[in-house]
């Protein structure tokens, strides 16, 4: 399966099977990325044109509004939703948005709004001046296994052997490893410093001789070639696209949804990531990954003008109501930057008093701004209507 023009080597690895006994088979080891961009065709390079066009016309469009960061944490909880889906933990996107991050009614769940946390705290690292390290990416993993099964193993580069997928063709009752669909590289001392080659390599910007989006698409590759921990790999490098076009400075506002997109094309994903691996086919992954890419900003910025667009008309009801509390202002921008909220939340949020914030979520009901999730639920949990329409749309 892998020819000449492999960008990495295939090294014995050896195991024993509790069922069927000892084996050996060979694991995919990337090689370093290097300074210059992959040959690409005039095709590909229009495509990565494109794509860094919608990202500036998305940047442009955040840098309007009165307060971009307030559509990022919906963004976040939408991409959430369908990279978790990608590796099989799904709810549907309404539950998404209107479920309690303090008490998840499900383990699918518990996975997504791990996500959300973990994101957000990679992007409070990376504002803060922070680089990229592998104790950086140990702790965003081990952040996203928080409360889960394999909380134990997560937080650092795995040191057992991993297979991805399965063939359609393999033997059923065979050795995983020889049915698998990829086997990255054996757990330890070289699979870390691949990691550390790989986030050595994202610190640097190639701007000259890289396209950011060619280094982010390189970059995705090479994380998900060495799937350096246990779990976690696939949303982890997704997120990475993100982190790393915001470290670049090509997304100054971090709001940007890329997995809806490759999990409707996962198929196509998942053979373009194996096609560099085997055959060297950087030209069809980046590609795909910079048609991916323009179709998220393009996507990201319709919904975030369409957010943008409620927000001002629920200002615009309080204002023509006979609250004059700024504080119903400051309500108006949380029930758009927090989907689904509780009183306790405003409470926190607001620096206003229980007794106060209560009243005000009850004026804004009144109002026909806010309605309550579920009345016979033990925890009020209350949603801006016109804003989940925009969010759970299309």
């Amino acid at each position: 399966m892998f020819g000449s023009d492999s960008p990495g080597v295939l090294v014995p690895i050896h195991g024993t099977d509790p069922r069927l006994g000892e084996w050996t088979h060979r694991a995919f080891l990337p090689d370093p990325l290097g300074d210059e961009a992959p040959e690409l065709s005039p095709k590909t390079y229009m495509a990565v044109a494109n794509a860094r066009a919608a990202l500036a016309a998305l940047d442009a469009t955040a840098k309007q509004l009165p307060n971009p960061t307030l559509f990022r944490l919906p963004a976040l909880r939408r991409e959430a939703q369908s990279t978790s889906a990608l590796e099989g933990a799904y709810a549907p996107l309404a539950a998404v948005y209107a479920a309690d991050e303090d008490d998840p009614s499900t383990s699918d769940l518990v996975e997504i709004l791990n996500y959300v946390a973990m994101a957000n705290l990679g992007f409070g690292r990376i504002e803060l001046g922070q680089s990229f390290s592998v104790s950086l990416l140990s702790e965003l993993q081990g952040a996203l296994m928080r409360g889960l099964p394999l909380e134990n193993a997560s937080g650092h580069v795995r040191e057992q052997q991993v297979v991805i997928g399965r063939r359609e063709n393999a033997n059923p009752l065979g050795f995983p490893v020889e049915g698998a669909r990829f086997v990255p590289s054996p757990g330890g001392f070289e699979l870390e410093t691949r990691l550390r080659d790989l986030v050595d390599w994202m610190r640097v910007a190639r701007s000259e001789r890289i396209d950011p989006i060619v280094a982010a698409a390189m970059a995705h590759y090479q994380f998900e070639a060495l799937h350096p921990f246990t779990d976690g790999n696939g949303r982890i490098g997704r997120y990475l696209i993100v982190l790393h076009l915001h470290a670049l400075g090509v997304l100054d506002e971090p709001t940007l949804t890329v997995s809806p997109w490759f999990e409707e094309r996962r198929a196509a994903y998942y053979d373009a990531l194996l096609g560099v691996s085997a055959r060297g086919h950087w030209d069809v992954f980046i590609w795909l990954f910079a048609h991916g890419i323009r179709a998220a900003a393009e996507s990201t910025r319709s919904q975030m003008l369409a957010l943008a667009e409620v927000h001002a008309e629920l200002k615009e009801h309080v204002r023509a109501s006979s609250l004059r509390a700024d504080s119903a202002q400051a309500l108006i921008d949380f029930a758009v930057a927090n989907p689904s909220f509780t009183v306790r939340r405003v409470e926190s949020a607001l620096g206003l008093s229980y007794g106060r914030s209560n009243k005000l979520v009850g004026q804004l009901v009144e109002l026909g701004i806010l309605r309550m999730l579920d009345a016979d639920a033990h925890q009020r949990r209350f949603y801006a209507p016109l804003v989940m329409r925009v969010l759970t749309a299309g």
